[in-house]
């Protein structure tokens, strides 16, 4: 999952949460509802290690905490994280990573090849891949039978005005304005990236709110019908009875990989490998899958899941579904920076 910017101050200024400093604790540090409470129990009766888990809103918040932990030599650290694909390359290039230990990961052969060794990690030298997944159109048919949606275009469609529901997440945005623009989704040219923000600019118009904590609950509680939303999250809201439909636009989807990686000033190093293969285990895999709807490369896990489930097209979608999709490169810190100079322009407007 990619969420919004936030400057370095603003984090630091937040408060810590406890952090594991022995080998009977593991401290967590993912996005929320990202694990579920009793497969954490599961881990600590089997192992007798306690997992203190801690959450962060977007890709950006937890590298400011970890770099303040880290350039500041605190006595306290994250034992594991759940990066999404480019923020795991700019931690691995900035050595804020240890490599993993494949010895000590025997279900390792359990995970899906097609999402092994990508360009983000070669030969998944730092990361375990968690869960996969995409960003799509969200529509509430309850409340638009009528409307047809099957573009990122769409959403600009006068007729949304003070309606929509973004993610609020820079890459995201600007990746939609892009491919309406008929360009890469993670363009490196300063004039696309200006073309997208002008892009933007009158999509503002529309939007009614920017929500990263927990994008589905403005679709639960009627405040909005219309908007962007990752897969999982639909999925969930589409549990809770409620007639969405999940549209992958016809400019393709926006794919993103979660990976758990251990830092390097962890403490807990071999508790953090003890759950990394815990996770990889094909009956907690599909636990996962079932519970929260999050799409985890295993492959022993598949079959043990419901049919309907492993039927699902929010949650697996087909070849060629995947095959339009976009999926989110590390642009270097260089080029990040005019997308983040424009994205705080863009929401200070």
């Amino acid at each position: 999952m990619k969420f919004w910017f936030r400057p370095l101050a603003l984090v630091v200024a937040a408060s810590l949460p406890m952090l594991a400093q022995a080998q009977d604790r593991l401290s967590v540090y993912a996005w929320a509802e990202y694990l579920p409470e009793d497969v954490l129990q599961a881990f600590t009766e089997e192992t007798g290690v306690k997992v203190d888990y801690a959450s962060f809103d977007s890709n950006e918040a937890l590298y400011a905490k970890l770099k303040l932990l880290q350039t500041s030599k605190a006595r306290e650290s994250y034992d594991l994280i759940f990066p999404s694909s480019y923020m795991l390359s700019k931690m691995a290039r900035e050595g804020m990573l240890q490599p993993l230990d494949k010895s000590k990961l025997p279900h390792f052969d359990q995970l899906d090849d097609s999402m092994l060794n990508k360009d983000f990690d070669p030969g998944n030298r730092y990361s375990m891949p968690y869960s996969f997944g995409s960003t799509g159109i969200a529509v509430n048919r309850d409340d638009l039978a009528d409307a047809e949606i099957h573009s990122w275009q769409d959403l600009w469609d006068s007729q949304w005005q003070g309606q929509l529901m973004l993610t609020d997440d820079i890459r995201e945005s600007f990746q939609m304005a892009l491919l309406t623009l008929g360009y890469s989704a993670n363009s490196r040219e300063p004039a696309e990236i200006e073309a997208a923000y002008e892009k933007l600019l009158p999509l503002q118009d529309n939007v009614l709110l920017y929500n990263s904590d927990n994008p589905r609950m403005p679709y639960v509680t009627g405040e909005v019908s219309l908007g962007l939303l990752w897969s999982d999250q639909a999925y969930k809201t589409q549990q809770d009875g409620i007639a969405l439909e999940y549209v992958y636009p016809e400019e393709g989807a926006i794919f993103w990989v979660d990976s758990a990686a251990i830092p390097a000033n962890a403490k807990s190093v071999d508790a953090a490998h003890q759950f990394l293969d815990f996770l990889m285990r094909p009956d907690i895999a599909a636990q996962i899958i079932q519970e929260l709807g999050l799409a985890v490369p295993n492959k022993g896990a598949k079959p043990l899941l419901l049919a309907e489930v492993a039927a699902n097209p929010v949650l697996f979608p087909p070849p060629e579904v995947i095959g339009k999709g976009h999926f989110q490169d590390d642009l270097g810190d260089e080029t990040l920076a005019i997308y983040e100079d424009y994205w705080v322009k863009l929401r200070s407007r």
